[in-house]
C-alpha cells in the first residue's frame, strides 16, 4: 500500500490492522542475549545508517532476541538496571513488537514476548509503504502512570529522552549485525493507538522499523 493510499485511508478512519498470521502463542520465550561478539562499538557507530528498503523475510531467532535486549533488555540483574538509562529509574517506554504473528510486548525480565493483540498492526505503524512487509516493526510507547516520580511537566520530554536511548541501541545492533532500521515519527497517532489498543494514559512516542534489507548499503 503506497503513502497516498495510506493518507487517504487515514483521513476516512479506516487504517486498520490486518489479520495476524497465529502461530498459536500467547508468550513467547525468546533466546538468551548473545552477550560476546559483534561489532566493535566505533565500528557500529561508523555503519549506523536509515535504510528503508527491506526484503518481506523474518529475522533469525537470535536476531531478534538480541534486538530486544539490546533496545529494552536487562543488563543489571541484581538492580534490574536495563541497557537504555530512564529518569529516576522509571522505565516508563514500554516496547511494543508489530511482528506478522501480531502485536506483542516486549517483557524484559523474563525477556520474553506477550501477545497484545491478534492482528498484524505493521501498516499502522507508518505512512510509508516499506513498513508494511518488513520484518517488524518497534512501536515505543511511554506509560505515564509509571512516573509518578517525575514532575507532569517532564514526563513526555523524559519518556522521549528515553525512548531515543532505546533506538540509537537498536541501531547499533543492527549496524553490528547488517540488518536495516530506521527510526520514524510519521505516523497516525489514533489509527495506532486504536489497532494497539492503548489506555489513556500511554502515550505514543516513536516507531522503528528493522528488517532484513534488500541490498547492501
Amino acid at each position: 500500500m503506497n503513502t497516498l493510499t495510506k493518507l487517504a485511508l487515514g483521513l476516512m478512519g479506516q487504517m486498520k490492522a490486518l489479520p495476524a498470521e497465529p502461530d498459536g502463542q500467547t508468550l513467547r520465550a525468546l533466546l538468551p542475549p548473545s552477550l560476546t561478539g559483534g561489532m566493535p562499538l566505533i565500528a557500529a557507530l561508523a555503519q549506523r545508517q536509515s535504510n528503508r528498503d527491506f526484503k518481506p523475510e523474518p529475522l533469525m531467532e537470535q536476531q531478534l532476541a538480541d534486538l530486544l535486549w539490546a533496545a529494552a533488555g536487562i543488563n543489571r540483574h541484581d538492580v534490574g538496571g536495563r541497557t537504555a538509562p530512564s529518569a529516576m529509574n522509571s522505565q516508563e517506554v514500554q516496547l511494543y513488537v508489530a511482528l506478522p504473528q501480531g502485536l506483542f510486548l516486549y517483557e524484559p525480565v523474563p525477556h520474553q514476548l506477550r501477545l497484545m493483540m491478534p492482528t498484524d498492526v505493521r501498516r499502522v505503524t507508518g505512512q510509508q509503504d516499506f513498513v508494511d512487509n518488513a520484518a517488524l516493526d518497534l512501536v515505543f510507547v511511554a506509560d505515564h502512570a509509571s512516573m509518578s516520580l517525575v514532575p507532569v511537566s517532564q514526563r513526555e520530554a523524559y519518556a522521549f529522552a528515553s525512548a531515543g536511548a532505546m533506538a540509537q541501541n537498536a541501531y547499533l545492533y543492527c549496524a553490528s549485525e547488517g540488518l536495516g532500521a530506521v527510526i520514524r515519527a510519521w505516523f497516525n497517532r489514533n489509527a495506532l493507538a486504536e489497532a494497539m489498543g492503548l489506555r489513556a494514559e500511554q502515550q505514543l512516542l516513536l516507531s522503528q522499523t528493522v528488517g532484513v534489507l534488500s541490498s547492501v548499503c
